[in-house]
């Protein structure tokens, strides 16, 4: 075969099988001795990291310059309205990465307890802190606020965000994220995974019949984070070569455009296709991106926005909400680069000091997790009867 399709000048693809059947087999082969390298290889923390994707650094960096644009500097003649439709497409990119690096993590592990005991630890400890902060600057809250935000439910009608922390609506989609996920594959394993993209069209169905073109309410705006969910099961083989070439095929200069104008509400319908326009754009950029543009991802200050980028979101939202935020046009303009040196000098501290404590410690239990079910498997074995004909 190999060589008439040399002869006919085809290239011959490799059949695509899913992560999830690649790892049954996998580990069903393992013998005790294999198991205990596999788990020596990785650091004793379970199967090893996934492959870093540089190009993913420089969306997030991109997501969050639109992010922290939209909301803290005018965009064009105040008549043109341009924040908001900004503002949202950093969002659905935000939202669309997170969805795509997560669903990777659980086709490639699938461990419920590492994946929540990692991503807990990860959102939680800065989103409680910013949560307080948030009171603080508020002048206090109520008891439905603390609770609803510190529950990361303060999203949900009767929305209890609080005005310096109003942005918290996206942590809290976040999190009913991995806690929805991590109970769908608790209850039916990884295949549980392929109900995502039928989840995303049902929620995109739900935002066209009740005319919801943006919202911060879970099941109004869940799809862009499903989107990139789905984006991943593609990426990673599990609908064949023939639709992941079809994500391959666009350009991503003709998506971005046509994203930024997916953000705004004033047109028509495009609205409703804005996770799956990001997802596309995104995907299509893995495959077919410019070596420029590789190479652009690659540069220490976008890898440090990226890296810093949770915490730039937590913290300038607050910040706006306080004093620096605070003047009419002219005075809060002027304050604008004073409460940029804030948000990045707090940034660079919760990422490097305090987020770095809490992910370690999620790294060492996530490891601790992963090498007790290990020996609990390698004593389960050896406590199964030999078999005297074997």
């Amino acid at each position: 075969m190999d060589e008439l399709a040399k002869i006919r000048g085809r290239k011959v693809a490799a059949p695509i099988t899913p992560r999830w059947t690649e790892d049954k087999n996998r580990l069903a082969s393992v013998d005790e001795d294999k198991r205990e390298r596999l788990m020596q290889s990785s650091g004793g923390a379970g199967p090893a990291p996934l492959q870093h994707l540089p190009l993913l650094d420089g969306w997030r960096a991109l997501s969050i310059t639109l992010v922290l644009a939209g909301h803290l500097v005018p965009i064009g003649p105040s008549g043109w309205q341009l924040n908001e439709p900004t503002a949202a497409t950093g969002m659905v990119m935000f939202f669309t990465l997170s969805g795509f690096l997560i669903t990777r993590f659980l086709i490639e592990d699938g461990d419920i307890r590492r994946f929540l005991i990692r991503r807990l630890l990860r959102i939680v400890p800065l989103g409680w802190l910013g949560m307080l902060l948030a009171f603080v600057v508020a002048g206090g809250a109520n008891t439905g606020e603390i609770f609803g935000n510190l529950l990361f439910v303060a999203n949900l009608p009767p929305a209890s965000l609080v005005a310096p922390g109003a942005h918290f609506w996206s942590l809290c989609l976040e999190v009913q994220f991995y806690l929805s996920v991590a109970l769908l594959v608790a209850v039916g394993g990884k295949r549980a995974l392929l109900i995502i993209p039928l989840a995303s069209a049902a929620i995109t169905c739900a935002r066209f019949y009740w005319q919801e073109p943006i919202s911060i309410v879970t099941w109004f705006r869940a799809d862009e984070i499903l989107a990139g969910a789905t984006l991943a099961l593609i990426y990673e083989g599990w609908f064949g070569e023939r639709v992941r070439r079809m994500v391959a095929r666009p350009s991503i200069f003709l998506l971005l455009p046509l994203l930024f104008a997916s953000a705004d509400v004033r047109i028509g319908y495009l609205p409703y296709l804005r996770p799956y326009i990001c997802a596309l754009m995104i995907g299509a950029s893995l495959y077919n991106a410019p070596g420029w543009l590789r190479t652009l991802c690659e540069w220490r200050s976008v890898v440090y926005v990226a890296q810093t980028s949770y915490a730039l979101y937590v913290f300038h939202g607050i910040f706006a909400g306080s004093w620096l935020g605070s003047g009419d046009t002219l005075v809060k303009y002027a304050k604008r680069p004073f409460l940029l040196a804030a948000t990045f000098a707090c940034a660079h501290l919760s990422t490097f000091h305090y987020e770095r404590r809490w992910n370690s410690l999620g790294r060492r239990l996530a490891g601790r997790s992963a090498r007790a079910d290990v020996a609990a498997g390698l004593a389960q074995d050896a406590a199964m009867p030999k078999n005297p004909l074997a």
